[in-house]
């Protein structure tokens, strides 16, 4: 198996989008120089590159790092946002025009990921707009979306998490380039703190593993709805999800606990970091506003 460096290395000339140079990948990647002359030479014996191109055998031993497919969890009711969601699902909510869950499908597609799963709920047929647009979308339907937490969406779709990104669909990914081709473990995108009263990640070691997770927190990562599982832990999930769900009070926990909490020692998962720029999570109405100030015309008797 190919190193973390590695396969950062082969994955960003994967991409193809420059006449890459030793210091370019220095710069692209935070490594120092000297690294990436050890590995370009290490790479290029082994056969994986050739005049900073990827040959057949790099392209191979990326394979086993393919995101297969994405899972949105998009069936919630979204009561924060009232009276927008009164006759609109939160995820297709329009934030400058774009649909919010749009931000992140758009990302999904230009990266080749063909095989996409959106779980749903709440005025589910409101999402086969969608297919216009996406026509590879298979839609799931929770009919338990108001009888539990997000777990219960989670249950619809256990036997598909390996290899796959699962993401929160309320999300407005402002960076598209979040989204990647490959990936190479286990990961959760966070926004480091130093205070926060919101959902955090706290990790261990230089490499951010999660150690656990709590409510509020210093020196910690905000949690994102956007995760990754390998093909291991994928298989994983699609026993402990209906293991905790089982539990009394099982269907009222978020699917994230199961490996983050309840069987966390059946996984190693890290902390994917981003900037507070690259995606937004719109909590309320009055979030919604003060981001898209088109919502203060129609809604303006609204708080």
């Amino acid at each position: 198996m190919i190193s973390k460096n590695e396969f950062l290395i082969l994955s960003e000339i994967e991409k193809n989008e420059y006449n890459y140079t030793q210091r370019l990948l220095s710069e692209r990647l935070g490594l120092s120089l000297g690294l990436i002359n050890k590995y370009l030479k290490q790479l290029t014996e082994s056969g994986y590159i050739k005049d900073m191109k990827l040959t057949k055998e790099g392209y191979d031993v990326l394979e086993p790092f393919r995101v297969k497919r994405a899972i949105f969890i998009a069936a919630g009711f979204g009561s924060r946002m009232l009276p927008v969601t009164l006759n609109t699902p939160k995820p297709l909510v329009k934030v400058h025009g774009k649909r919010i869950i749009e931000t992140m499908l758009d990302a999904v597609v230009k990266v080749g990921i063909q095989e996409i799963f959106v779980v749903r709920g709440y005025l589910g047929e409101c999402f086969d707009v969608l297919l216009k647009k996406y026509p590879n979308i298979k839609f799931f339907d929770n009919n338990m979306f108001n009888e539990g937490n997000n777990i219960t969406s989670a249950m619809l779709v256990k036997d598909f998490f390996a290899n796959s990104y699962i993401l929160d669909g309320d999300l407005v990914l402002k960076n598209d380039k979040l989204i990647t081709k490959y990936q190479y473990a286990n990961n959760y995108l966070g926004i480091y703190k130093e205070v926060t009263d919101d959902w955090c990640l706290m990790t261990k070691g230089a490499n951010l593993q999660i150690d656990n997770i709590s409510v509020g927190g210093k020196n910690c990562y905000q949690w994102v709805g956007i995760s990754y599982w390998d093909k291991e832990s994928g298989q994983k999930l699609s026993e402990d999800i209906p293991k905790v769900f089982g539990m009394p009070g099982g269907k009222e926990r978020y699917w994230d606990q199961v490996a983050l909490e309840y069987c966390k020692n059946n996984y190693k998962v890290f902390v994917r970091e981003c900037k507070e720029e690259d995606i937004v999570e719109i909590d309320s109405f009055k979030e919604l506003k003060e981001i898209d100030k088109s919502y203060d015309v129609y809604y303006k008797h609204f708080v």
